[in-house]
């Protein structure tokens, strides 16, 4: 008698009730580090400005400032270091979201698909706000920018945070069975792209035997590609942003299968084993 039922609700309905749930779910998980929006803000995009600052003052240093493309320093920079950071951030973001045996897990409302995709965007919306706060703030204290393709550009970033969101998931799936080893792998792939990601230099200036190297990376195709979009005077041969593409789709097939079994086998115990 006092028991409410459920009403079935349309498609619409439905996708504007997720879309809810995940807005208030990006809000917890950008305001985990502080009490206060603006500071957990400003903090998450602290760390991206000092990354950005720290290769400035490097590069300058250090002389290599000459063998980077003519054009602005600083866009060279941040078609780098930013895809590289929305990158890192994405996966792990995505592979620390909540998992099928989390408390949060408990509430109705609440299931995995919400916690990955509201980790997903948290992620792309801090790296976003700080890209857009750098330039501006660059372009209007010291020089006006000018980049070529800005939306194709801007367009790497979204595949750079997508193929990060892709092997995130991959991971994240794997994470109940081998925790130890996701754990080591995420911190080895991420301090291994500081190089394999080709933020440092530009594919048309390596010979055969190093772009072999780097080749494999989706990464370093994505920054390879944001450069050519964002000058004029540059033009990539030997990089293609569908590899990274087919790559991201192909880790997502992968992590949802293993995210639908591993939801499947989900245990309470496994909080103890992390």
């Amino acid at each position: 008698m006092f028991q409410s039922t459920r009403k079935p609700k349309g498609g619409f309905s439905s996708a504007m009730a997720m879309a809810e749930l995940v807005y208030h779910s990006v809000v917890r998980s950008v305001r985990k580090q502080h009490n206060n929006a603006f500071v957990a803000i400003f903090t998450n995009m602290l760390q991206a400005i000092m990354f950005v600052l720290a290769f400035y003052v490097m590069f300058s240093v250090l002389g290599m400032r000459s063998a980077a493309l003519r054009g602005d320093f600083l866009v060279y920079i941040m078609t780098g270091i930013f895809l590289y950071l929305t990158h890192t951030k994405a996966l792990g973001a995505v592979a620390g979201s909540e998992g099928p045996a989390s408390p949060m897990m408990q509430h109705a409302p609440m299931n995995t698909i919400i916690a990955i995709a509201s980790a997903a965007v948290g992620a792309l919306y801090i790296q976003v706000l700080s890209l857009f706060v750098i330039l501006f703030a660059y372009h209007v204290a010291w020089t006006p920018l000018e980049i070529d393709q800005p939306i194709a550009a801007f367009g790497m970033l979204l595949i750079a945070w997508f193929t990060g969101c892709a092997l995130g998931l991959v991971l994240l799936a794997m994470k109940p069975w081998f925790p130890t080893v996701v754990s080591m792998f995420s911190m080895i792939y991420q301090r291994a792209n500081m190089i394999a990601s080709g933020k440092m230099f530009v594919a048309n200036t390596l010979p055969s035997f190093m772009l072999a190297m780097f080749d494999w990376n989706p990464l370093f195709h994505v920054i390879d590609q944001c450069r050519g979009f964002a000058f004029i005077n540059y033009n990539p041969r030997y990089t293609n942003w569908e590899y990274a593409m087919w790559v991201g789709l192909a880790f997502v097939v992968i992590g949802l299968m293993g995210e639908f079994y591993t939801r499947r086998h989900a245990s309470i115990s496994w909080n103890a084993r992390r």
